[in-house]
């Protein structure tokens, strides 16, 4: 079992700055990959970025360029720094461990 926790959502200016947390606790010896994905109101929940325990990533288009997802294996945690905020970056914020764990998810508001 894993537990996950985000944190680092809030509310920002439009061209601004966040980063994004995702704590991974317990049974984290077999994790080989952690996303960020992200839902929007009315919207489905998508995949916004992953990397592998290889250090390996991918990113939606949609944010490339412009958030950055890196990981610290000492701490289990999994941080998304993004960049150039736009208001359609506007959601709450999930992290996913394994494909099977979900955290509560962090509310990400972008102002125009």
């Amino acid at each position: 079992q894993v537990q996950v926790v985000e944190s680092g959502g809030g509310l920002v200016q439009a061209g601004g700055s966040l980063r994004l947390s995702c704590a991974a606790s317990g049974s984290t010896f077999s994790i080989n990959a952690i996303g960020w994905y992200r839902q929007a109101p009315g919207k489905q929940r998508e995949l916004v970025a992953t990397i592998s325990s290889g250090g390996s990533t991918n990113y939606a288009d949609s944010v490339k360029g412009r958030f950055t997802i890196s990981s610290d294996n000492a701490k289990n945690t999994v941080y998304l720094q993004m960049n150039s905020l736009k208001p359609e970056d506007t959601a709450v914020y999930y992290c996913n461990v394994q494909n099977i764990y979900w955290g509560q998810g962090t509310q990400v508001t972008v102002s125009s």
